[in-house]
């Protein structure tokens, strides 16, 4: 048994002509079916098993290996200045032999730039893929950014950094003239 609203939408409801309507709906659904292929092919070619499984842990690594190996120079460097600077030698040659052995020490030490840039190069090079697999994936979609909040952890994250920020020298481009610094205080 059919309610009185029911009925009355039933009756308002226009005649349907189906041979029309069949024809709209399947041009439709065929065009679904084909943006859904499409979207298949954008997210095949993402290859995001080969980005989880090889690109991202090996860029992890190398950023581990950049860290340590940076760590371990830095090291080497200051027990080598430290011995320079703490060194008691009676002679003037002991004393210029042991500087020579630590300044070589410390020559070493500073090798490891050649080897962190050849890491940091492959880390550039995966984070540049995954950049245009998923510019590519997002234009093909035509996705655009949600207007959800942050995430929380992102904005703990986020201010952690700032209060720990060290002010190192700036990125090209952003650092103030030391001229303009100068008129500042004088």
């Amino acid at each position: 048994m059919r309610s009185a609203s029911a009925s009355r939408l039933f009756k308002k409801a226009a005649p349907v002509s189906a041979p029309l309507d069949v024809q709209v709906v399947v041009r439709e659904l065929a065009a679904v079916a084909e943006y859904i292929k499409h979207i298949k092919r954008e997210i095949a070619a993402l290859r995001a098993n080969e980005l989880c499984r090889d690109r991202i842990p090996m860029a992890h690594e190398e950023l581990g290996s950049v860290v340590r190996a940076t760590a371990s120079a830095t090291h080497t460097i200051m027990a080598a200045a430290e011995e320079i600077l703490g060194s008691d030698e009676a002679s003037l040659e002991r004393y210029r032999d042991r500087v020579e052995t630590k300044l070589l020490d410390i020559f070493e030490a500073c090798a490891f730039q050649d080897l962190t840039g050849q890491r940091i190069a492959k880390v550039l090079d995966a984070l540049a893929q995954l950049e245009r697999r998923l510019g590519r994936f997002a234009n093909a979609v035509n996705v655009c950014d949600g207007a959800d909040a942050p995430d929380p952890e992102d904005l703990v994250r986020a201010a952690r950094r700032d209060m720990l920020l060290l002010n190192g020298p700036a990125r090209e481009g952003y650092a103030i003239a030391q001229d303009d610094i100068d008129k500042m205080f004088a």
